[in-house]
Order: C-alpha cells, then structure tokens, then sequence
C-alpha cells in the first residue's frame, strides 16, 4: 500500500468514526445499544450478499466498456483479430480493487482502475479512464430514476433527484454536443499548465464519447437500475432484522435519495451527507424511533461503503500478487 493511500485511509476513517460517534449520541448511545442487541444479525449477513451482488452487476458494466473499447490483453487488441480481451479472473480484480478507493469524494479515486489495467496490460489510462466516469454516470442515472419513481409518493426530497438530474444532464450535454467539448479543448490549449494535456483530454473525450452513447446509456443505465436496487433491498432486510418493517418503496427511495446525497456533497464515500440524509428520512417518513433509524444508517453504511472498501483491498492483494507485471517483473 502506497504511503498517500494509507494516510487517506486513516483519515478518512477518524472522520467516519467522528461522523458515527456524532450519529450515536444524537440518538442516545444506551437505545442505540438495546436495539443492537436485540438485532437479528443473520439480515446482516444477507445484505452483504445483496451488496456482492451489486458489484458483480457492475463488473458486467465494467467487462461492457471494456470489449465496447476494445481494451484487451495487449494494447494492440483493438486492432489484431481476433480480439483477445483482459482475462476474466484479472478483469475482476482490477474492478474490485477499485472499490479500495471507495472512500475518495465522489468516488473519484476509483480511476485507480485505470492505473491498474495500465500496470497490468499496458492500456493507456487515457484510453480506459472515461470507463470510471461513464460507470459514475449511469449509476447516477439509475439512483436519480430511483429517487424520481420514490418522489411521486414522498413529498420534500424531489430536489436531490432534481440536482443530481442536472449534473447528469451537465455529462450528456458535453458528450452528445462535440462543439462545445471542442471549445473547452481550444481554450485549455492556451491556458500554459492545461495546454500539454488537451490531447490526452480529446483521446479520452473520443472514448467517452463511445460508452456513453445512446445505446450503451440505455443498457447500463437498466444494470445499474438493478445493481442499486439490490442495495435498496438491502436496508429493507435489515430494517425487518431490527424489527421496523417498511415497504420497499421507502427503503429504495430512502437508500436512492440518501446515496445521491452523498455523491453530491462530495466528500470521501459520501461520508457525513449520506448518514444524517439517510436517519433524517427514515425517522420523518418511516415514522420509526432515533435509535432504530441510526442502527439501520450504521448497519448499512458497513455493509455498503466499508465491505466494499475492504472487498477493494483484499482484491488490490491479489492483483498484486497475481497480475500487476510491474510487480512480477522485478
């Protein structure tokens, strides 16, 4: 583990435990201790299966892009038949280890696969990047439907949907109109510092332009409709192994809103933004008591953000234990 991944992670989870300790005495630390302990902790234990299950729904994004880009074994594949793709075990890894960067704002430092694919395979992380950047956005996408379909019913929250819908909107329009891309380009080219990587930028804004098109949108934005909504199902169960049975409309409006939250709040993992937007909306609209609606927030936050972080770094060991030639070579 690089030294700078290592004090980010120590920080990031001092602030995790300050933002839990926070959660807990606000709820009242001796309720949040008897709902615990009264706790049917199997529900736990499926919802992180139905969080694994999330991640290998988008690892089938991942092998999309992939093959959509003719990224394989070698960085000549694009263009030698027939196509020899990135082996499927190493593929995954390098996914999962992704998750390793979980905790970065806005998830940006999952482009640490790009890193990976280029350590292994010798892909240009110019070539691969927009790869991260397409998965950010139909997740977005299928979270801002989620939250959408869920506004129809709650009222006071449509203004999240509504905000992350205009980011989104923002990614399209940059994409699917090439002339106001090209002027961003022509004016980053003379801007000193800028300059030496617009042609970097246009490799990947060509590429991006390739996995987000309208076809491809549709199909990944539909995988990742189902990847989240098995996250949603997740809070369900676990709400019904604390004893507060909710519809799974709430618990897919409640996890969809509270995670768009904490994407825009941008700070690491969504930490902080996705909590207090989580309890908020469970004690308002599921009408459940403070300490049982903290339990679900924390619950759900380890079997979501922390499995995958700690999923990330198991799977960052074997890659460099198995695929990273940087590391075999020497």
């Amino acid at each position: 583990m690089k030294p700078n991944i290592g004090r980010t992670l120590v920080a990031v989870t001092v602030f995790a435990l300050l933002v839990y300790a926070v959660l807990a005495v606000a709820s009242d630390v001796r309720s949040l201790r008897a709902v615990l302990g009264q706790y049917a902790w199997w529900t736990f234990g499926a919802s992180l299966a139905l969080a694994f299950g999330n991640y290998v729904l988008r690892f089938a994004k991942w092998e999309y892009y992939l093959r959509r880009l003719r990224i394989g074994a070698t960085p000549e594949a694009a263009t030698v038949e027939p196509f020899e793709p990135v082996p499927r075990g190493e593929s995954f890894a390098i996914f999962l280890a992704g998750f390793a960067m979980s905790i970065t704002p806005g998830k940006a430092g999952e482009v640490f696969r790009s890193a990976l694919l280029a350590s292994a395979r010798g892909t240009p992380v110019a070539l691969s990047a927009p790869i991260v950047i397409a998965d950010r956005v139909t997740d977005l996408l299928a979270l801002v439907l989620l939250v959408g379909v869920g506004s129809a019913y709650f009222a006071g929250y449509a203004w999240i949907g509504l905000a992350a819908l205009a980011l989104v909107s923002a990614v399209f329009f940059f994409v699917f109109v090439p002339a106001a891309a090209e002027l961003v380009f022509v004016i980053a080219s003379k801007l000193g510092p800028l300059a030496k990587i617009v042609p970097k930028l246009r490799e990947a804004y060509g590429a991006l332009r390739t996995v987000l098109s309208p076809s491809a949108v549709i199909a990944t934005t539909l995988v990742s409709i189902v990847a989240w909504g098995l996250e949603c199902v997740g809070l369900w169960v676990i709400l019904r192994g604390l004893g507060q049975p909710t519809s799974l409309a709430l618990s897919f409006f409640v996890y969809g809103t509270a995670t768009v939250a904490g994407a825009l709040a941008m700070l690491p993992g969504g930490l902080g933004g996705t909590e207090l937007t989580m309890r908020t909306m469970l004690t308002s609209l599921g009408a459940m008591p403070a300490a049982p609606a903290a339990a679900a927030t924390l619950l759900v936050r380890i079997a979501t953000l922390w499995f995958a972080v700690l999923v990330g770094f198991i799977a960052l060991w074997v890659f460099r234990q198995r695929y990273d030639r940087r590391v075999l070579e020497t």
